[in-house]
């Protein structure tokens, strides 16, 4: 079945002393995996949890994951004792070289980069992690259903819109048969007769196209993320279409021809968004 990279899934929960915990998932369509973390301050920690369990079951799309708390057990405040003096040495150092009587103010320290911050409660991400995960599995189950169901409509879509395709290419087949023969008999000699042929036939391009088409019917039945092939396939379909509207003529072919490109163009664009 097939799944788009295009989905949300929410979970929350209560939790006694903590506050209430929401986890959100969102994907949007991505060449690769790429999962982007949004947590409280003093949670960092459970990052690499969150991520490992996404890729368990995601293969592609960018996606994002942000956790909320109401309440969250703040860090503690952590006062660089150390970097602050050298701070005040570094500034008296320069109030005698350049000759300046500003006081030094403890409002002034504690903007100084590094003379404060929150240490991260790591007690409090462990404790709470087991309640996240469940939350976390969860949204996955229900971004996983939204994507599931984007894919079960792209799939009709990209059906219909092989079956035009091949609709067309089976206009052009039956066009070309009769137009190569008529036009052939009318050369006077086999040498140009040959070098008509060699310049105009697209038999081969015909069989190729239908080969592509196929076989990517034939994919869209297949489990697991395959939109990667299927745009390896819709590339291969889109050379053949153009090597043969290089190659006809005649221009009922040619303009059947711009019918195909346009079906597979649209294919292309619709197949970005699929795992």
């Amino acid at each position: 079945m097939l799944a788009s990279m295009t989905g949300f899934g929410s979970a929350q929960a209560t939790v006694a002393s903590i506050g209430r915990i929401s986890v959100e998932i969102r994907s949007v369509n991505h060449k690769f995996l790429e999962v982007v973390t949004h947590l409280p301050e003093g949670f960092l920690s459970l990052e690499e949890n969150i991520k490992k369990a996404i890729e368990a079951k995601l293969k592609r799309g960018r996606v994002t994951c942000a956790v909320n708390i109401a309440e969250p057990q703040a860090g503690k405040v952590f006062i660089n004792e150390r970097l602050i003096k050298d701070y005040i040495l570094a500034l008296k150092k320069m109030q005698r070289r350049f000759k300046v009587d500003d006081g030094l103010s403890l409002e002034t320290l504690i903007h100084l980069p590094g003379a404060l911050s929150l240490t991260e409660n790591n007690i409090t991400g462990v404790r709470l992690w087991p309640r996240i995960k469940s939350l976390l599995a969860l949204a996955l189950e229900e971004l996983r259903r939204t994507r599931l169901k984007e894919g079960v409509a792209l799939g009709v879509y990209l059906k219909n819109r092989t079956g035009f395709l091949k609709a067309s290419l089976e206009a052009v087949k039956k066009r070309f048969r009769k137009v190569i023969k008529a036009k052939a008999a009318a050369i006077a000699t086999d040498e140009e007769r040959s070098a008509f042929l060699k310049e105009t036939d697209i038999s081969e391009e015909i069989e190729r196209l239908a080969f592509h088409i196929r076989n990517f019917l034939n994919k869209l039945s297949h489990q697991g993320p395959i939109g990667k092939e299927l745009d390896f396939i819709a590339q291969e379909m889109q050379r053949e279409a153009n090597t043969m509207g290089a190659k006809s003529c005649d221009a009922f072919i040619s303009a059947r021809v711009i019918r195909l490109k346009s079906e597979v163009e649209k294919i292309r664009e619709q197949v970005q968004n699929i795992e």
